[in-house]
């Protein structure tokens, strides 16, 4: 188990803190939602989550398969909804390896990216289409 301390520092920003290795973040409410916009959103951290969990995922196959998949990036575009009750409608991402990969290969790492942990865990209303691009 992991413990993230959470503290709200006003003006609708906070401090979270991670337990293990002390390594400290700060969000603020985005613009269109009462805030300044000066750090990453509670909902941004979302579409981060995302993101880096599927290029951690696609790593630790990379890895097995004993290839190297440095410098692929991950683009998460979140949207949010327009009505009552505010939540993440979409969060589409686009992958790119910049390496040519086996079609074997780029199956396992589409294959890997789709069990990230926080693409598991997103409520089903949440749209999260996935494209790749490979070379």
């Amino acid at each position: 188990m992991v413990a993230i301390q959470v503290e709200y520092q006003g003006d609708l920003h906070c401090k979270a803190v991670h337990g293990p290795s002390g390594t400290e973040l700060n969000t603020d409410a985005p613009k269109d939602n009462q805030g300044r916009g000066e750090s990453f959103s509670p909902t941004d951290m979302v579409a981060t989550a995302l993101g880096t969990c599927m290029l951690t995922v696609m790593g630790i196959m990379a890895r097995t398969l004993e290839i190297d998949i440095a410098g692929t990036t991950a683009t998460v575009e979140k949207e949010m909804t327009a009505t009552a009750p505010r939540m993440i409608k979409s969060l589409a991402v686009k992958i790119h390896v910049p390496h040519s990969l086996s079609p074997e290969n780029q199956q396992k790492l589409e294959r890997a990216a789709h069990t990230c942990p926080v693409h598991k865990s997103l409520h089903p209303d949440v749209q999260t289409p996935i494209e790749f691009t490979w070379g």
